[in-house]
């Protein structure tokens, strides 16, 4: 069964950079998701696209998949880029302000 190793991306809701340090292995489904008629809720009989382990380097990641025999593919993370000018509140107020200050 094919497998994915990759790194999450931070969330998009938060400036802090928690839970992407540690790399990921994660199956991809076997089957398609079926929808249950009595509730509406979507049901899948495939076990393996529960599972995912965490590593704390790509490499231990890459060492469990040859181990066990699992076709790995590894996706890099995407550079952030660097803000071109940081600025903070304080910078609304400044005398060198190009614009007006407006409410």
């Amino acid at each position: 069964m094919p497998a994915r190793i990759y790194r999450p991306a931070r969330n998009t809701m938060q400036s802090g950079t928690a839970k992407t340090k540690q790399w990921i292995l994660e199956f991809a489904p076997d089957s398609a998701r079926e929808v249950d008629p009595l509730m509406g809720w979507t049901t899948s009989g495939d076990m393996q696209a529960q599972v995912r382990l965490r590593f704390p380097t790509k490499e231990a990641a890459l060492d469990y998949a040859k181990e066990h025999g699992i076709e790995a593919q590894v996706f890099e993370p995407h550079k952030r880029k660097p803000n071109i000018r940081a600025r903070g509140y304080g910078e609304n107020f400044a005398t060198d302000r190009r614009g007006a200050w407006t409410h």
